[in-house]
């Protein structure tokens, strides 16, 4: 593999395009990988607002050496840093499940990202609510019969990889406060955010990450067609489905894969993860009963970042988990589901995810505000309950990665015992950054929740 970096107006016929350099949106190709074969792609390429074009000379044609010496504002030149392409599946032979080198572990010190969490929550709810609008319409379209288009769906892939960009970890935050949509929308929203931090945690290139998140975000598109809803999807998370269930099920995922490819601008990955998502590799998914010979990284990543939402939303036994009891039950999971790229999910969201409820050594209740890259299992918290006096105390947060041992997690907590307002309130308030939590509305409710809990339509579990 021979690369080289041009400028678009470079490009000729017979060249074989390995990446592209610059705004997704700046050129009409959702995927690199092919040849120049035509005037029209080359005309198009050329065209295009990107920084600069990858090409491989050893899959295609190389530049004149006239043309190479040029100047030009992206000369030509090898790449210090071969670029990776992802390895084509197959039945004979299964792709690698991820790498296994993780990213470099930075110190405690490290920021989780650029942008304050608190600050970017606010954006993260803001594109939530524009996506929500986007999404909603995406499906009604779709049980009308009309086939979703990536050029309908781009936009809020790209705003949830830029909120990732900005901190990986506002967007799921928001994630697991009050859902102000219904169910399913808010749950693809949600897994296309997991998708595309997963693919990060992975480090795939930034256009995979894109391709992960529109494959997160489409992958229950089918259910608009089918008789099936989301909470019977959910039920054979934990135990695979059987007979005329297992056939009704599947129904989503080729109907849903159907639909998604008579639009003719989706991609292969993306579709793939629509038609097995549900698969796992003891063969026990649906609905082609697949193994692990079978089944291609993305539908991997997909089975994971699915199965965990459908868990802590509720949506399995009718009662949200705490994001930190959600990954426990996930990883439980291991037989069927991958074990390398559980273990990268896992360094993804942290031991204790945001928006998970901790009990401090100190005998208070915090909320996981945000994650120490460089140490997982110590992430920063806002603690905001006494268990010695029973009270709110004012919010004080507490990087656990550097406060020497002054303060450790030493479980989870259980709210149900304590006289609060809902788990939902109390994540919008102190992501949000707000100070004091005794001022929040709420209803008192029983401190045991009944097992007979019912989905809102909001897609949120409430209490009986």
């Amino acid at each position: 593999m021979v690369l080289k970096r041009i400028a678009p107006s470079q490009v000729e016929q017979g060249m074989y395009i390995h990446a592209f350099q610059g705004n997704w949106f700046a050129h009409p190709f959702w995927r690199a990988h092919f040849v120049v074969e035509d005037a029209a792609r080359c005309s198009e390429l050329r065209a295009s607002g990107l920084d600069a074009i990858v090409i491989d000379t050893d899959k295609g044609r190389d530049l004149p050496d006239e043309k190479t010496a040029a100047s030009s504002p992206a000369p030509a030149r090898p790449l210090r840093r071969p670029l990776v392409a992802t390895p084509a599946a197959g039945p004979s032979s299964p792709p690698p499940a991820a790498s296994p080198a993780a990213p470099p572990r930075p110190t405690a010190r490290t920021a989780s990202g650029p942008v304050p969490l608190t600050r970017e929550f606010g954006s993260a709810r803001r594109l939530a609510g524009k996506a929500n609008k986007i999404i909603s319409k995406v499906f009604l379209e779709a049980r009308l019969g009309k086939a979703p288009r990536v050029a309908d769906v781009a936009p809020v892939v790209e705003d949830i990889f830029a909120s990732i960009q900005r901190n990986p970890y506002a967007f799921s935050g928001l994630m697991r406060c009050k859902a102000e949509s219904e169910a399913t929308y808010h749950h693809m929203l949600s897994v296309s955010a997991l998708m595309v931090s997963l693919a990060r945690q992975m480090r795939l290139p930034p256009g995979e990450m894109r391709l992960a998140g529109l494959a997160g975000l489409l992958l229950d598109v089918g259910l608009a067609r089918v008789e099936a809803d989301l909470p019977e999807v959910a039920q054979a998370v934990l135990s695979p489905a059987q007979g005329e269930e297992r056939e009704l099920l599947g129904r989503h995922c080729l109907i849903g894969r159907e639909m998604l490819a008579s639009a003719g601008d989706v991609p292969e990955e993306v579709l793939q993860a629509v038609m097995r998502h549900h698969e796992r590799l003891d063969g026990e998914g649906y609905p082609q009963a697949l193994d692990t010979r079978d089944l291609d990284v993305f539908s991997r990543m997909a089975a994971i970042c699915d199965s965990y939402d459908l868990i802590v939303s509720g949506a399995v036994s009718g009662r949200a988990l705490d994001p930190s009891e959600a990954m426990e039950t996930l990883m439980s999971l291991s037989g069927s589901l991958d074990t390398e790229i559980l273990a990268r999910f896992r360094e993804a969201l942290g031991v204790y995810p945001v928006g998970s409820f901790v009990q401090l050594r100190s005998a208070r209740v915090a909320l996981v505000v945000d994650q120490c890259p460089g140490d997982p299992e110590l992430p920063t918290v806002t603690a905001f309950y006494s268990l010695e006096t029973n009270k709110h105390v004012r919010a004080k947060t507490i990087a656990l990665a550097e406060c020497y041992g002054e303060d450790a997690i030493v479980g989870v907590a259980d709210l149900d015992a304590l006289d609060l307002p809902s788990p939902e309130d109390l994540r919008e308030a102190l992501l949000s950054g707000r100070s004091r939590t005794d001022q929040i509305p709420y209803q008192k409710t029983n401190v045991v929740e009944s097992a007979a809990t019912m989905m809102s339509t909001s897609g949120t579990p409430e209490r009986r």
